[in-house]
């Protein structure tokens, strides 16, 4: 069971799936991370300490986002806008609410953009690496 809308809601919070109770979706996310060059055999605890640094400014406790170009995000990636969080998904970007996701908005072609899912996750993201999606993303 998620805690969060779905798993790329928690994704863009810095988590990971749970070794125990998502174990066949932690293997796939260890290989994923394995795959983008982020530790050969990674265990739970090493890369919830590189998750941890990716996501949280020290002292401030502030969340850490980087600029990204627009072409170059994965399906699954959340990004900041003036309205609030969208999910990138194929050609469009979904606006993100507690209950679910809103009508498609265009993506654009290219332009850099603020990534809220942190940067270790995109690489899993892009190494293959595929998210449970809510129901109103179909």
């Amino acid at each position: 069971r998620l805690f969060f809308l779905d798993e790329a809601v928690a994704l863009a919070a810095g988590h990971r799936p749970c070794a125990e109770c998502r174990r066949a979706d932690y293997v796939r996310f260890r290989a994923a991370w394995a795959t983008a060059g982020l530790g050969a055999e990674p265990k739970a605890p090493a890369i919830d300490a590189c998750l941890h640094a990716a996501r949280i400014a020290p002292r401030s406790h502030r969340k850490i986002t980087h600029a990204a170009e627009m072409a170059s995000l994965p399906d699954g990636a959340f990004i900041a806008s003036a309205t609030g969080p969208l999910l990138v998904l194929g050609d469009a970007l979904l606006p993100y609410t507690p209950g679910g996701y809103g009508a498609p908005l265009p993506r654009p072609e290219s332009g850099r953009t603020e990534v809220l899912t942190p940067a270790p996750l995109i690489a899993a993201l892009r190494s293959g690496y595929e998210p449970v999606l809510h129901p109103s993303t179909a």
